[in-house]
């Protein structure tokens, strides 16, 4: 008889996502990288305009943070509170961003941003000697910010 606990479907994603980060060096990489490239994929969401409508932008954004937070959410509570929290971030840099130097100057930095961190994530791939973890499975590219977060947790004792 099998008396081990059933595995989480997170605990699952995180260790195959660990899979990926063995190197130490991929591992600080990924802990800049992925949440330097979560928050320039919210912020390419949010130049996208909706015409017609009060707010001119953001609205992909949020809703895209939205789906994102609710399935964080149900894998686990802690770090879904933890991700509205980062999400709540990246969408006040975004907003005081675009007020501050204008849609052109976010939009241009996002894709910059998105562009290093994408090129240090494949130096980190390169590393290892792997091919990029959401090749594998697309699900990765939502578990890597929240793996990012459970290690901060990890690291302040929190259970997640």
């Amino acid at each position: 008889m099998n008396t081990t606990p059933p595995q989480r479907p997170l605990d699952r994603y995180f260790a195959g996502y660990a899979e990926y980060y063995r190197h130490p060096l991929n591992q600080a990489i990924g802990g800049v990288a992925v949440p330097a490239m979560a928050w320039s994929a919210v912020a390419l969401l949010w130049c996208i305009p909706v015409f017609g409508t009060l707010a001119k932008t953001g609205i992909w954004a949020a809703l895209a943070m939205f789906f994102a937070w609710s399935y964080y959410y149900r894998l686990s509570r802690p770090l879904g509170l933890g991700m509205l929290a980062v999400f709540f971030v990246f969408g006040c840099l975004c907003r005081l961003f675009e007020m501050r130097l204008g849609l052109a100057a976010l939009l241009w930095t996002a894709a910059a941003v998105f562009a290093i961190g994408g090129i240090a994530q494949f130096v980190g791939y390169r590393i290892e000697g792997r091919r990029p973890a959401f090749l594998g499975d697309l699900r990765y590219l939502l578990v890597g910010p929240l793996w990012v977060l459970a290690r901060v947790y990890r690291r302040m004792g929190w259970k997640y």
